[in-house]
C-alpha cells in the first residue's frame, strides 16, 4: 500500500488481529455463522497482506493478478449466498472492492511503478458506502438507553462487530490512501 508508513504497518496490525481472530473463530462455528467468519478471516488476511508498506515489501506484479482471482472468487460465493441473508452483501462489496484494488494497483505498478488513483467515480462511491458502513457499525456498538449498567461482555457478538468494525474502517483508509 502506498502512503506512510506507519499509517500501512498500522492497517498490517489491524487487519492481520481480526483476520486472526475469524480464523480463531472457525473452529467454533458452524453452517451460515462459520461462512460469514470465514469471509471475515479472508478478508483480514488479505487486506493485512495489501498494507504492507512498499518501502518494506514490493509485490511482485502477478501478486495483484493472484489477489484479483482469489476475491473474484470469494465475490461469486457471496453472491451465490446472498439470498441467505444482507451480511452477504456487504461481503460481496468488500470482495469487489478487494478485487478493484487489486486491479487498481497492478494497473499503477505496470505502468509507473506507483499506485494508480483508480476510477475516481468508484473510489468514491466505495468511500462513500464505507463510511456509511463505519458509521452505523460504531453506532450499534454504542449502548442505547439512559444509564449504562455493568454487564457481561458477549465475546462472539459484541468482539465479531468490533472486528467488522475494524475491517471496515481499514477498508476505508485503503481507498483512501488509493
Amino acid at each position: 500500500m502506498h502512503g506512510p508508513a506507519v499509517s500501512g504497518w498500522l492497517l498490517v496490525a489491524l487487519c492481520a488481529g481480526t483476520g486472526a481472530y475469524g480464523l480463531v473463530q472457525l473452529r467454533t462455528r458452524s453452517g451460515p455463522s462459520r461462512e460469514a467468519v470465514g469471509g471475515e478471516a479472508l478478508m483480514g488476511c488479505g487486506m493485512a497482506a495489501m498494507a504492507v508498506p512498499t518501502a518494506a515489501f514490493a509485490p511482485p506484479d502477478w501478486a495483484w493478478t493472484v489477489y484479483a482471482v482469489v476475491y473474484g472468487g470469494a465475490a461469486i460465493a457471496a453472491l451465490r449466498a446472498l439470498h441467505r441473508g444482507v451480511d452477504h452483501l456487504h461481503h460481496l462489496i468488500g470482495f469487489l472492492a478487494m478485487v478493484y484494488m487489486a486491479v487498481a494497483m497492478a494497473s499503477g505498478t505496470a505502468h509507473s511503478g506507483h499506485a494508480a488513483g483508480g476510477l475516481p467515480l468508484l473510489t468514491g462511491a466505495l468511500v462513500l458506502y464505507y463510511t456509511g458502513y463505519v458509521l452505523g457499525a460504531a453506532g450499534r456498538l454504542v449502548p442505547t438507553g439512559g444509564a449504562v449498567r455493568p454487564r457481561p461482555l458477549e465475546v462472539p457478538t459484541e468482539m465479531l462487530a468490533a472486528c467488522r468494525l475494524a475491517m471496515g474502517t481499514a477498508m476505508l483508509a485503503m481507498l483512501l490512501m488509493l
